[in-house]
């Protein structure tokens, strides 16, 4: 099974919604488009305050970020992060297929046996400019 693992943005709507519906940013709706495009058996959003997020389930508007915490921190978060995906996938054999920036993934993908980056290296505008390309074959 494919799993898709989007990060979450700093653009949230200010009420509680869906997961998939809060993060309202550019990125973050194409990423999305992008996600659905590969007709995953799962997707799910990293959060920072909230881990592994079923896009389904219902979040408030929150801050936090991985950008201000510190190695600690964010070992402690992709440990979390991963003791939820080994409860809901089979992180041996499943693909993972991940959106998300360097510190959303660093302590994570070592521990993934089959994961793509498909836009590792790529900076901010460039990851727009490759999920716009791909939201619109």
């Amino acid at each position: 099974m494919s799993v898709v693992l989007i990060s979450c943005v700093k653009e949230k709507k200010s009420y509680k919604c869906k997961a998939k519906d809060l993060y309202n940013s550019t990125w973050f709706h194409y990423a999305w488009d992008y996600a659905q495009s590969l007709n995953p058996g799962k997707v799910f959003i990293l959060s920072a305050k909230y881990g592994l997020v079923d896009p389904e389930v219902e979040i408030g508007p929150y801050e936090d970020t991985l950008n201000t915490k510190t190695v600690r921190e964010i070992r402690t978060w992709a440990d979390t992060l991963l003791t939820s995906l080994q409860e809901k996938t089979d992180v041996i054999n499943d693909k993972f297929i991940i959106l998300a920036g360097e510190k959303y993934r660093r302590y994570l993908v070592c521990r993934l046996v089959n994961h793509d980056i498909p836009m590792r290296g790529l900076r901010f505008g460039q990851q727009l400019k490759w999920l716009k390309e791909k939201c619109a074959q």
